[in-house]
C-alpha cells in the first residue's frame, strides 16, 4: 500500500438505505465509519428512495429505532426519487440517488455492506480522477462461442458513447482475457461532483438498457446495467484502473463484504474484530437484532462457527465453493 497521505479535499459519503436488507447494512456501515474514521468531517448521508411509480411497495427504512440510530451517528437522511429504474433494477438506486447530493462536492459512494476498517481520510483520493472497486471478477460479459468476444463487445460500447476504445485496455494483459478490458465492481466509486457523474451514469446506463450495440444481443444486463455503464463513465471522465493506490479501498480501510456468511468465511480477523467490536454496544445491538441473518451470524455466534470450516491460507479459489460450503453446513444466509 501507498504511505500514508492525508485527503486535503473535503468530500462527502453516500450509501443507499433501503427498507429490508440494506438498513441493517446501513447501520452497521455507520458504526463503523465512526468507531474507525472519527476524523472524517464531511457529510454523511444515507440516500433513501420514496415511495412512486416505479416501486411495487414503499421501499423507505422501516425500523423508526434504526432510523434514530442513524441519525444520533451523524447521517443525514437524503430522500431521492427513482424516475427510471426502481423495482424492475433497485441497482439503479446507486445511480439515482446521486441526482440528490450537493452539487459540485466531491463524494465517494459505497456500496451499504462494506465495513469501514480504517482511516478513510488517510486515503489518497484524486476526485479529478475517478476510480471504481477493482475487486471484482470476470463476470460480464460472457461471450458465446461463436458469438462477438470481449473485444467486439466492450468496443461497439465505446465507439456508442464516441470514447477511445484502444486508451481503455490494459496492455499487460492478453487479448480477449477479461482482465485486458476496463472492469470495475460497483461497490465504491468517487468523483468531484456528484451531478456531473450522475448525468453521464445515468445517460449510459439508459443508453444500454433500452438501445444497446448488436454485440450485445446474446448478453444479460440484469444485474449487470450498473457493472456494465460504470468503465465507460470513468474513462469519460478521465479516470481508470490506475487511479487509487492498491491496498486502502477494499484493503485497510474497507471491506466490501457482500454477506456476512462470506465474511466470515474469508476475510482477515481485523475485519471480523471490527465487525463486532461496532455491532457490540446494546443501542445499536437492539436495531440490528430485529434482523434474522445479523442476531444468527454475528449476536448467535454462527458466524464465527462458519468461520471455523475455513483454512484462510488456503480458501477455495472459486467463491461458488465458498458459498457451496456454507450452504451445505446450513451456514448461508442472507
Amino acid at each position: 500500500m501507498a504511505q500514508d497521505a492525508d485527503t486535503s479535499t473535503a468530500f462527502n459519503i453516500v450509501i443507499v438505505g433501503q427498507g429490508g436488507r440494506l438498513e441493517y447494512e446501513a447501520l452497521i456501515f455507520a458504526a463503523s465509519l465512526r468507531a474507525m474514521s472519527p476524523a472524517f468531517s464531511g457529510r454523511f448521508f444515507v440516500a433513501e428512495p420514496q415511495p412512486g411509480a416505479m416501486w411495487r411497495n414503499d421501499p423507505r427504512m422501516k425500523s423508526a429505532e434504526l432510523h434514530a440510530c442513524l441519525v444520533d451517528l451523524g447521517a443525514e437522511i437524503l430522500p431521492f426519487e427513482a424516475r427510471h429504474f426502481g423495482h424492475a433494477y433497485p441497482y439503479g438506486n446507486k445511480i439515482e440517488a446521486l441526482f440528490a447530493l450537493p452539487e459540485g462536492e466531491p463524494f465517494v459512494f459505497f456500496d451499504t455492506d462494506t465495513l469501514v476498517t480504517g482511516d478513510l481520510t488517510r486515503v489518497p483520493f484524486d476526485f479529478d480522477r475517478p476510480a471504481a472497486s477493482l475487486r471484482r471478477t470476470g463476470t460480464w460479459p460472457e461471450p458465446e462461442l461463436y458469438g462477438p468476444g470481449y473485444t467486439a463487445i466492450w468496443k461497439s460500447l465505446y465507439d456508442r458513447f464516441g470514447l477511445d476504445f484502444d486508451s481503455s485496455l490494459d496492455p499487460g494483459q492478453p487479448d480477449e482475457y477479461w482482465k485486458r478490458y476496463l472492469y470495475f465492481n460497483a461497490g465504491f466509486f468517487f468523483y468531484r461532483c456528484p451531478q456531473v457523474f450522475g448525468r453521464r451514469f445515468l445517460d449510459y446506463a439508459l443508453a444500454i438498457r433500452d438501445d444497446p450495440p448488436e454485440a450485445l444481443v446474446c448478453q444479460s444486463l440484469d444485474p449487470w446495467l450498473d457493472q456494465v455503464a460504470l468503465p465507460l463513465v470513468i474513462h469519460a471522465l478521465g479516470g481508470g484502473r490506475d487511479t487509487l493506490p492498491e491496498g486502502w479501498l477494499d484493503g485497510e480501510v474497507t471491506c466490501h463484504y457482500r454477506a456476512l456468511p462470506l465474511l466470515y468465511a474469508r476475510e482477515p480477523d481485523r475485519v471480523i474484530e471490527v465487525l463486532e467490536e461496532v455491532t457490540a454496544p446494546n443501542r445499536i445491538k437492539r436495531a440490528l437484532k430485529d434482523y434474522e441473518p445479523i442476531r444468527r451470524m454475528i449476536y448467535q455466534g454462527r458466524g464465527q462457527k462458519a468461520r471455523a470450516l475455513f483454512d484462510r491460507a488456503d480458501l477455495p479459489r472459486r467463491e461458488q465453493a465458498i458459498r457451496n460450503t456454507l450452504r451445505r453446513n446450513g451456514f448461508w444466509m442472507r
